[in-house]
């Protein structure tokens, strides 16, 4: 009788400085390695050796990155976890101490129990894409806090507030520039984002985010495509209770661009005014009613881009 080959499941828990390896239901202390170029391949030597089933990990504000490119690149099963899902794992198994090496443990232990798919790495224009739009979004967020700080600011300091006002104003500019041209020089990607602003209400920020961000956009159904992305409602119902159905999770950058999209379309896009005036007609709250807006339009691009048309009234 042929033996069957036991399944290894590997966790690496990330921190700036170090990598804790833990191995799913095997006693030993959890390895500690360094999370530079030498600490990363040696570690990619042991997993070799180890061949495991599945590795996982938390993204670490980009201290992960090194480590998933290299594993990747040696041919090893490796995916990115969100931290919140970890954490309700290791309280619904009464975990509730947190160290490196106890979070390494719970994320084999995750990996094991639940699988999640192997993603392939973004390629080297989407990384580059995301580093752009993740940028812009930063500017745009010191120019909201500086923006506020202008109400209560001393008069004195009116005048630094609002000169960096305008560089941050200029450096937006530049970005957005350099964003469109960066989309218009790779071929492929100047025909979708053609496509993708054929809509009405969809401009440069969010075809260029689309592409970018959510590269699976036209590969999907519609259902998984909103799951993605967090716009479908998720059921809370319980025995003859029916709660309300909330939106949660998924991808915050898309969805904040794609509710931007939705505020443009629902004046601009007659398909999507339309929906959206019934919904109001029906006695839908406006939020609900842009929510529906943002999950019509997306499942809308899913469709454009699946079919390679550009939009259309009509079949819209």
């Amino acid at each position: 009788m042929k033996k069957v080959k036991a399944e290894i499941f590997v966790d690496i828990d990330v921190s700036k400085s170090w990598l804790d390896v833990a191995v799913h239901e095997q006693a030993e202390a959890a390895l500690r390695t360094g999370n530079d170029e030498t600490g990363i391949a040696s570690l990619v030597k042991r997993l070799k050796k180890l061949k495991p089933t599945l590795i996982v990990l938390e993204p670490t504000g980009g201290f992960e990155m090194l480590v998933v490119a290299e594993l990747t690149h040696a041919g090893l099963p490796v995916v990115a976890i969100n931290a919140k899902r970890i954490r309700d794992l290791a309280r619904a198994t009464g975990r509730l101490a947190k160290t490196d090496k106890l979070d390494a443990k719970v994320l084999a232990h995750f990996a094991a129990a639940l699988r999640p798919p192997v993603r392939s790495l973004p390629s080297a224009e989407e990384e580059q894409l995301t580093a752009l739009l993740t940028r812009r979004r930063q500017v745009l967020d010191m120019i909201t806090i500086e923006k506020n700080r202008l109400v209560t600011v001393r008069a004195k300091m009116r005048a630094d507030i609002e000169a960096h006002l305008h560089w941050l104003s200029k450096s937006l500019k530049e970005l957005d520039k350099e964003i469109e041209e960066f989309v218009k020089g790779m071929p492929l990607w100047k025909e979708k984002d053609t496509l993708l602003q054929s809509v009405p209400g969809v401009g440069p920020v969010t075809s260029a985010t689309l592409l970018g961000m959510l590269p699976e956009l036209g590969q999907l159904n519609r259902q998984a495509i909103a799951a993605l992305v967090g716009v479908a409602p998720m059921n809370k119902d319980s025995a003859k209770k029916q709660g309300k159905r909330r939106i949660f999770g998924g991808r915050a950058e898309v969805r904040s661009v794609l509710y931007m999209a939705a505020l443009a379309a629902k004046k601009f896009n007659p398909v999507l005014r339309k929906f959206y005036e019934r919904l109001l007609k029906h006695g839908k709250e406006k939020k609900v009613a842009l929510t529906a807006c943002m999950r019509k339009l997306l499942v809308i691009l899913n469709a454009m881009m699946h079919s390679n048309q550009p939009w259309r009234t009509q079949a819209a």
